[in-house]
């Protein structure tokens, strides 16, 4: 009897292959078969004039929704009809959670299989596990289905119908979300709260102390029995100390005269405590902690670990990484505990067997945390794994194992110390027994550095010691504002206020970025000016889709039709159609809102106003003259916008720019600008003689009040030739790029090899002889280190412009070229050695065109019709849905 069996990807059909049986077919769906139409040329030509054909949900008709089959897959689809005539039994072996349910059930309906179908679900891809699910196949859930459906529809109705409104009033291109529009608001929030914080200043001592050339360190927290102020004590909205708390605010000059009063006198140890603190070991990995922690110890992106976690899933590594659950399978934590033993020894094996459960209602994605695959766990040293997949693997290695270790037991030790009518207390930390921190510190990339990090000794002390004081020294300290969202703390909020699925957050967080609501930078996720308006649109008007409380209540009903205890239809019509439903809303609220007053941020403490316009976002103010506007540049964020920013733009509108001087040879005069991305300088007058007069960006950390003629004459002479290679007598050059300063060498028919400048050169004074000693590092290419963890199949060279690494890598869905952040596959019918450097900018150069042609054609088609509602909050791509 033969057998096709269907899985999502070719790596996991590859890996599959290897544990299956004679007369097995293993083919992928490449995701999703089926969706609902994404633009207008999709819609069916049946029910195109339908007032509801945008949605692609026949809202009139119970929410029935309009399947296509996408053209990308319609090849597929036909392929898989092909294989399917030839076997006697077809099994559909999606992944194990509803998307995965909900792909199999579209398979069904496509392939219309008239041999016996049997849906296959596992949630790792060992041999064992294979032959298992082999045995206990049952049929499609329709109740998960109906459940994700549900989930889809919700995310459609909610993204074609604000997403447009949000094009008219504010800037074209804008999209809402279920879940995109909260997280997003969650970013501005906290950018209000920066804006509103007021700075508080407060000092104190810092003691350096020692007893028996054990040197300690010691803080000033009482006076004359008066608590000294902290950065606790202060009210952020007032930067004052909060009413009601009764503590002591030392300025500059009174803690310079207490230091001055101190020194010299006897300090005395008043009391000693010691407090044993048992630490037990975090639970293994779910989806969302698995993000978190990739996200603080790896500084990769929630959408990076997903792409390399479903990798290491696909290739038999780990367990199914979309989890909520954090329970371990008794094979799991039998394999762990032989870790444990063979790598630690007994006493660093907890007692007992650990068990976790999870807390959340909802979990339910799968049966186990995310954990190596199989009955014994490989270590990361025996995978052969490199880059990226060997780091999250390790991460998950170490926390699986940790999680069958003993606890950390550590004794907290605090000194009470009095000197005259000042309290001083000094805090030490022993480990008395490391336990599971041997194996795995949250945080820490090294367990053993991590353990001695940890630790803080304090000499022997006993009470009534004279430690001697070996340095006294007055320390000033400034609150901080609220701490702007990371992906890591982005996704543990929305997890913890019942937000979406964490299965989605890699989704969610990478459309906010993508469009345009916020940037990340240094790991933080600083939302834009757009973000403002649109977050301010929501809330004054549909403030439940901005409600963390009305979308967790949301999330809950969705979980509640998948176990059968909600009602899906009654829930659509009420969300969408009822007397406050979400069209009823939307047709009513449409005319109310005014485009001009949408597209206006109000900032508190600002006069001016900002306006989000075609290019970007500006401030706008009047004088006596009539309206002034001037962009905003891009690295100025919302919370940093205030009364002097606004005088420094609009300066150079009114009075001309800054000049610095006059060019030496030319004697053309030399500005300072502010463009909208960030300050430049310019050399002479731009005339229609001269329509692109030459401009050159200042150097990182350079502001435009410290540019000097020198460095401004230094800038607009890049790029500078340094000499010739002397090997190949080839120039090499010192200039500024996209990425930074950089030097490059000219190899003539070899193309030309660039080495970024590092944090000690200067671009305006390196040296022939410095740039030779960066050309002859090993090169570090930002496509190798940033985007994969596998070695590239073929590198082939870097790109004229700029320097960036062009190379081929094996992706799920066979070999791409990859240059900076843009991909294109290799064409049908070429192998990997067939591409040139050549071939693959043409490749790349055409992909660029076509991305920019399409928009401008979707955009003069939904001038047309309403019907190209393009959200990329409701993409179906696999795993791309909302919630």
């Amino acid at each position: 009897m033969s057998t096709l069996v269907i899985v999502e990807s070719p790596t996991k059909a590859r890996t599959i292959r290897n544990y299956l049986p004679a007369g097995y077919r293993v083919e992928a769906s490449m995701g999703h078969v089926r969706d609902l139409p994404q633009s207008a040329s999709e819609i069916p030509a049946a029910v195109k004039g339908e007032s509801w054909a945008q949605l692609g949900v026949n809202v009139d008709a119970d929410f029935e929704p309009v399947y296509v089959v996408p053209k990308d897959k319609k090849k597929i689809v036909t392929q898989l009809k092909d294989a399917l005539k030839d076997v006697d039994e077809l099994i559909l072996a999606t992944d194990e959670d509803r998307e995965g349910e909900s792909i199999s059930w579209h398979l069904y309906q496509l392939l219309k299989p008239k041999v016996p179908t049997k849906r296959m679900v596992f949630h790792e891809i060992t041999q064992e596990a294979i032959k298992k699910a082999l045995k206990n196949c049952r049929n499609i859930d329709e109740q998960l289905v109906r459940a994700q459906e549900t989930r889809r529809i919700l995310d459609r109705l909610v993204g074609y119908t604000l997403s447009p409104l949000l094009w008219k009033k504010i800037a074209w291109g804008l999209s809402a979300g279920r879940v995109q529009s909260v997280a997003v608001r969650l970013l501005v929030t906290r950018e209000r709260q920066r804006r509103a914080f007021h700075e508080g200043t407060y000092w104190d001592l810092k003691a350096s102390l020692s007893k028996e050339k054990t040197p300690f360190g010691a803080q000033l927290v009482t006076l004359g029995g008066t608590k000294i102020a902290n950065g606790s004590d202060f009210d952020a909205t007032t930067g004052e100390i909060t009413a009601g708390r009764n503590v002591l605010l030392l300025n500059e000059e009174q803690a310079v005269a207490l230091k001055e009063r101190l020194t010299g006198k006897t300090w005395n140890v008043n009391d000693i405590e010691e407090r044993p603190v048992t630490r037990k070991p975090s639970p293994p990995f779910t989806t969302s902690t698995l993000q978190q922690e990739s996200n603080r110890k790896l500084r990769l992106s929630a959408r990076d670990t997903m792409r390399v976690a479903q990798n290491l899933y696909e290739q038999g590594y780990i367990t199914y990484m979309r989890t909520d659950s954090v329970h371990l399978s008794d094979q799991a934590i039998a394999a762990a505990r032989s870790c444990v033993e063979k790598l630690y020894g007994q006493q660093y094996l907890s007692p007992q067997p650990r068990q976790y459960t999870t807390k959340s209602k909802g979990a339910q994605e799968a049966h186990e945390a995310i954990r190596p695959a199989g009955s014994s766990f490989r270590t990361p040293q025996e995978t052969g794994l490199g880059g990226r997949e060997l780091a999250v693997y390790d991460l998950i290695w170490k926390r699986t194992v940790a999680c069958q270790m003993a606890d950390s037991r550590q004794t907290q030790i605090t000194v009470q110390l009095q000197v005259e009518d000042a309290g001083f207390r000094s805090s030490g930390k022993r480990i008395d027994f490391p336990g599971y921190l041997r194996a795995y510190v949250e945080g820490s990339d090294d367990p053993e550095a991590a353990l001695e990090d940890q630790e803080v000794i304090l000499p022997n002390l006993k009470v009534g010691d004279h430690p001697n004081c070996t340095d006294l020294e007055a320390v000033g300290h400034e609150t901080q504002p609220p701490a702007r969202y990371t992906e890591a703390t982005l996704v543990k909020t929305l997890e913890s206020e019942g937000i979406g699925r964490p299965s989605t957050y890699a989704s969610i967080i990478g459309t906010i970025i993508d469009k345009g609501y916020a940037h990340l930078v240094t790991n933080a996720l600083i939302p834009t000016f757009t973000a403002f308006a649109v977050t301010d649109l929501l809330e004054k008007h549909f403030p439940d889709i901005v409600d963390p409380s009305f979308t967790s209540k949301m999330e809950q009903t969705l979980d509640d039709i998948a176990t059968g205890e909600a009602k899906w239809l009654p829930y659509l019509q009420k969300f969408y159609l009822g007397e406050k439903g979400l069209e009823t809303l939307v047709k009513e609220r449409e005319s109310q809102i005014d485009a001009t007053k949408a597209r206006t941020v109000e900032l508190e403490n600002l006069d001016a106003k900002v306006r989000i316009g075609k290019y970007g976002p500006y401030i706008e103010v009047e004088n006596g003259e009539g309206v002034i506007t001037a962009s905003i540049p891009k690295d100025l964020t919302p919370a940093d916008l205030d009364p002097k920013q606004v005088e420094v733009l609009l300066r150079q509108k009114i009075t001309g720019p800054d000049q610095v001087g006059r060019h030496p040879e030319t004697g053309e005069p030399i500005y300072v600008k502010i463009g909208a991305y960030g300050p430049y300088v310019q050399l002479g007058d731009k005339t229609d003689e001269n329509p692109k007069p030459k401009q050159a960006s200042l150097l990182k950390g350079v502001t435009p009040e410290t540019v000097t003629l020198e460095m401004a004459v230094g800038l607009l002479a890049l790029p500078r030739t340094l000499g010739v290679h002397p090997a190949t007598g080839g120039k090499i050059q010192a200039s500024l790029g996209r990425f930074g300063p950089y030097v490059v060498h000219d190899q003539g028919k070899e193309g030309k090899d660039y080495r970024s400048l590092k944090a000690a050169d200067n671009v305006l004074t390196i040296s022939l002889e410095r740039a030779l000693e960066l050309l002859s590092e090993p090169k570090k290419g930002r496509s190798s280190t940033n985007s994969k963890s596998k070695a590239a199949l073929r590198e082939l060279g870097t790109h004229p412009e700029d320097g960036e690494t062009i190379n081929i890598y094996d992706g799920p869905y066979g070999p791409y070229i990859k240059y900076g952040k843009t991909n294109v596959s290799i064409p049908e019918g070429q192998t990997v050695e067939d591409v040139t450097l050549a071939a693959a900018l043409n490749l790349l150069a055409a992909k660029t065109s076509t991305g920019k042609s399409t928009r401008k054609t979707s955009k003069s088609t939904t001038s047309k019709s309403k019907s190209t509602a393009k959200s990329s909050t409701t993409a179906a791509k696999k795993k791309g849905t909302e919630g």
